[in-house]
Parts: C-alpha cells; structure tokens; sequence
C-alpha cells in the first residue's frame, strides 16, 4: 500500500474484466487512476469501487479506435493528476469466432483498430507524457493468442501478435529514457470476453479449465497484480518482456 503514491495510471478498458482489476490495484497501491472506456455505466461503477476503497481515479469516455479520444485521455491524465507515470493499454475485444474464409474485411479492420491501433496510439501519445515526467512503464495486453494460433479467430490472433512486436520495438526505442515497455500474456481468465465465448461455444465451457495445467481459469485480479509489479521498482530490468500468464496452458505444447 502508498508504494505508487504521488504517481498516476492510465487504463484502458477500465470498465470490466482486467481493466477493472488493475485500475482497482493501481488505487490501492497508492497511483491516481485514469479509466478510459467507451462503457461510461462500467467506468463509472469502476470509479465508484475505488472512491470507495478509498482510492483516488476520475473517468473519461475513451474510444481506443480513435487517436484524438486516445490523446484527449493521456492529456486528460496530465491534467488532471499532474503527469503520467503508468499506462496499461488493455481494451480489447475477440471479434467473431468464424473461418478465415469467412471473414469480412470489416470485420478484421474492426478487431485491429481496436486491439492493435488502439495500442499504437496510446503508446505514441503516452510516451512523449512519460519523457515529459522522466520516466515511466507501459503494459500492453496480449494474449496466449499473442504466441500462438486459435483456429476461427485470425483477426484476435494477428492483433495479438502484433502488439507483442509493436511492444518489443517500442521498448527499443526508448530503452534509455527510463521507459520501460512491456507485453502480458494472459490465457482463459474470467472476464466477461471470455464469458461470451463460453455462451457462444458451450461444449468449450468444461475444456477451459483442462487446457490450463492448474486446473481452472484465471481471475482478473491475478493479471492485474502482475501489471502492477511490471510497473514497479521490482521489475526496473524488464523491458520488451513478453510476460505469460496462463496457468501453465503454454507449457503443455
């Protein structure tokens, strides 16, 4: 507890799922939290939970898919709580479970805009922010997905990749700025995305727990307090890390 105080988080897709968790855990290690969702009922409802606890955040409707609605939160950030220190980029979505020969080219741009530009800018925006600060470390949200292939989900699992290389050449970049760029690789966790894929593929619902060793699916509060470690002091020699955290589910093959 007080470990981030004095500094300020960015998290996209504060309105559910991971985001909710590590904005949740930002506030209680002390940060000021920024929730940035295009969901104003769930960011609101975030923002509630950590006033709660006592934490210190403030909500801005965000579009990941747009670059000025990403700007507008980062200088939001800055003037609001006086910098930015974190940044979580996170908001996400699996688009249609379908065959490659399926999709429509709508539908693959409308998975990358979201999962992989909304990544680009929010790192092109945050990092001027952090140099402006001295510093500072941004998490990027992957996947298993971001490692390997699912079949009839191409647009979920190109986007993954990518942010996993965007993440690696942008820790290049600034690797002597004191900022620091990381990639999280979660596998099943219990998220409302993962939810709607359950609803959509019942006979999956029971092979969930099996495809991860320990027998169960993640909760979103064990990515998050990963996040909050890669943004600590503890982890100040990791940069273009691809972090796993999957229950073992990678190790199996």
């Amino acid at each position: 507890m007080g470990a981030m105080a004095g500094k300020t988080a960015l998290v996209t897709g504060a309105a559910s799922g991971l985001g909710r968790a590590t904005a949740q855990a930002f506030a209680q290690a002390g940060a000021s939290v920024v929730l940035a969702d295009t969901d104003e009922g769930g960011g609101v409802e975030t923002l509630g939970l950590i006033e709660a606890a006592g934490g210190s955040a403030a909500f801005v409707r965000t579009d990941v898919s747009s670059e000025g609605s990403v700007k507008a939160a980062v200088d939001y950030a800055v003037a609001t709580f006086g910098g930015l220190d974190f940044a979580y980029n996170n908001a996400g979505i699996e688009g249609h479970q379908s065959p490659t020969t399926d999709i429509t080219e709508e539908e693959f741009r409308r998975v990358l805009d979201i999962n992989l530009m909304g990544v680009f800018y929010g790192m092109k925006h945050e990092i001027p922010a952090m140099r402006a600060r001295g510093g500072g470390v941004i998490v990027n949200t992957s996947s298993t997905a971001g490692l390997r292939g699912y079949p009839n989900l191409m647009p979920y699992v190109a986007s993954k990749h990518a942010v996993a290389g965007m993440t690696k050449a942008a820790a290049l970049e600034v690797a002597t700025e004191n900022i620091r760029v990381l990639s999280i690789h979660p596998a099943a966790i219990a998220t409302p995305m993962v939810a709607r894929y359950m609803a959509e593929n019942p006979e999956a619902a029971a092979a969930f727990d099996q495809m991860h060793p320990v027998g169960r699916v993640g909760q979103p509060r064990e990515i998050a307090d990963v996040v909050v470690f890669l943004c600590s002091d503890g982890a100040s020699f990791m940069t273009g890390s691809q972090i796993v955290v999957d229950g073992g589910a990678l190790s199996t093959g």
